[in-house]
């Protein structure tokens, strides 16, 4: 028996120790995953604040719940700590640090660097190693094999190394860790198939590829599928505005056609971690190779622009009141990126926040995920106000900027003096008399 039916074999009896590095919103619910698959599982972070409260059996993630975490705890089957010594025990360590963007929309990788330079200094025979951080195709071979190669041992056959592309989206209630298929890109077919029998104990589909290389893109194009879309339809939003045409009822009809269509939304610009910034991993890498990766910079570009449109709406519709921006009271509904969640990275509303505030209005925020608003992006931290009635009429304009399901448009339109709806979120309540602006 060689060492990867070795490896293989202990993953079968559950024996296996996984790690998972970078307990955000894709490391963690995988950690879980991997506990409840009956795995020891040991989680790893930096923030000594988030392994407290995981060893209290207490999330900081709202689709993952404190009673599933204090039961995997409870059960010995969920540890965290600060403490990377602990990956000499781990037989997998699976790598889900964050990968931003930095000066000029270059790829910032020092989390994946320091990261691999941790398992490096305890790496050892039979470990099978993992990057699922979204980045550019190369990474794995080009920047963490090399790091790893420091501790002596060969890939492929001293220990394992693959890329598998976390694909979470937070509170998604059709799909979760399980059920999502799992890309895997071995460095050599060893990697390749001792990484897919460890996931193909957590998930119902493991979806093998010839090379890391080929997992890398795959989710660089998911990523950029829908980036590019999204401003197209972004674009078309604002052209149909000046030609007086609903880009919402323009969709719902294309969205008859049964084939050869598939339905975006316009909205107030992007959000999250993936989208705004993936994109621009592939346009950098692109340059190396003399490629101009034009859709992807025009896409970023409309995208980033939507914010600032958001804002000339609102300064708009309040001059046609007679009310200067200067002087407005503007509340924000909804200030995380997607709806029904808490996750405010690159949320839209950061940017116009900021952009309300540089005209001098005065801005506050309702929602009901995120009841406290810290980003860098601000000038000020923020505090989520009741949706009263007295709120919303206190208020020059009502943005919509987040849709979500938990507020009360009907109630929000009946008390408020102007509504900017950038995500039609009050179309099945709104009536011909409401004072509504599309935006």
């Amino acid at each position: 028996m060689n060492l990867a039916q070795e490896v293989i074999s202990k993953i079968n009896a559950r024996s296996a120790v996984v790690g998972v590095i970078g307990l955000g919103y894709a490391g963690l619910p995988l950690l879980c995953t991997f506990a409840e698959a009956g795995f020891r599982s040991i989680g790893f972070d930096i923030d000594a604040a988030k392994i407290e409260q995981l060893r209290g059996g207490r999330s900081y993630i709202g689709h993952i719940s404190s009673e599933r975490l204090s039961r995997l705890v409870a059960a010995g089957k969920l540890e965290a700590s600060t403490d990377f010594d602990l990956l000499r025990q781990c037989d997998a360590a699976i790598i889900c640090v964050p990968t931003p963007l930095g000066e000029g929309r270059s790829p910032d990788l020092r989390f994946v660097v320091d990261t691999a330079n941790e398992i490096a200094k305890r790496l050892h025979r039979g470990q099978l190693v993992v990057l699922e951080s979204t980045t550019y195709p190369g990474t794995t071979d080009e920047v963490v094999l090399p790091i790893l190669n420091e501790s002596g041992l060969q890939a492929g056959i001293d220990f394992f190394l693959a890329f598998s592309p976390e694909r979470e989206d937070p509170a998604n209630t059709e799909y979760d860790t399980r059920s999502i298929p799992k890309l895997i890109g071995g460095l050599t077919e060893n990697c390749r198939a001792v990484a897919a029998r460890a996931y193909g104990q957590i998930v119902e589909q493991v979806v093998p590829v010839s090379s890391p290389r080929v997992a890398e893109a795959a989710k660089l194009l998911e990523n950029i599928y829908r980036c590019v879309n999204i401003a197209l339809i972004n674009e078309l939003k604002l052209l149909f505005e000046r030609m007086g045409i609903d880009v919402w009822e323009v969709v719902t009809a294309a969205a008859t056609k049964p084939f050869g269509f598939t339905p975006f939304y316009p909205g107030p610009g992007l959000g999250g971690h993936c989208i705004p910034i993936d994109p621009f991993y592939l346009s950098w890498k692109a340059r190396q190779y003399e490629f101009p990766a034009r859709f992807i910079e025009l896409a970023g570009e409309i995208n980033l622009a939507m914010p600032g449109h958001v804002v000339r709406r609102v300064s708009e519709s309040l001059n046609l009141m007679g009310v200067p921006l200067r002087d407005a009271d503007i509340l924000l509904l909804g200030v995380a990126y997607k709806r029904d969640i808490d996750d405010v990275r690159e949320s839209p509303a950061l940017a116009i926040i900021r952009l309300l505030e540089q005209q001098l209005a005065r801005v506050r925020y309702h929602d009901p995920f995120v009841p406290r608003l810290r980003s860098r992006h601000l000038y000020r931290e923020m505090r989520s106000v009741e949706l009263t009635a007295k709120a919303i009429a206190a208020a020059s304009a009502v943005v919509v900027v987040t849709d979500h399901s938990a507020i009360d448009y009907r109630f929000v339109l009946d008390h408020a003096k102007l509504t900017i709806d950038t995500r039609n979120a009050t179309a099945p309540c709104r009536r011909a008399e409401d004072r509504v602006v599309l935006a």
